[in-house]
């Protein structure tokens, strides 16, 4: 039996982004496993030897003590997100400054390789 690529568990202390209901978008850590298609998720951002059914004041001092909040933002996942977003906010304007910007550097860059050439 071949071993699978999958990596990605849901595990008690896990750190899982929401995708759908009111907290779309945000982090959160499971305290609890309810079945194999529900888990609470009460607490904001893997927790490491997190107890079971942890409160929440015992996950925010984790959550605190190994700075997952500040760790997540700076992941390139979470900026890949913000920049969609960003980019998704655009009136149409902003998108043709995008547009004007991506010009102006597809010459500059273009100019530099026949420089080189």
């Amino acid at each position: 039996m071949s071993e699978s690529n999958f990596r990605r568990f849901v595990e008690v202390g896990r750190v899982v982004l929401l995708k759908a209901g009111p907290s779309a978008g945000k982090i959160a850590v499971i305290a609890e496993i309810i079945d194999h298609n529900r888990a609470p998720h009460p607490h904001p951002p893997s927790l490491s030897k997190l107890p079971r059914a942890a409160g929440s004041g015992v996950v925010k001092k984790e959550l605190e003590k190994q700075a997952i909040v500040e760790k997540w933002e700076k992941s390139s996942w979470a900026t890949r997100r913000a920049a969609l977003e960003k980019r998704r906010s655009l009136n149409d304007f902003g998108r043709f400054e995008v547009m004007l910007l991506k010009k102006q550097r597809r010459d500059t860059v273009r100019k530099a390789l026949k420089t080189k050439a």
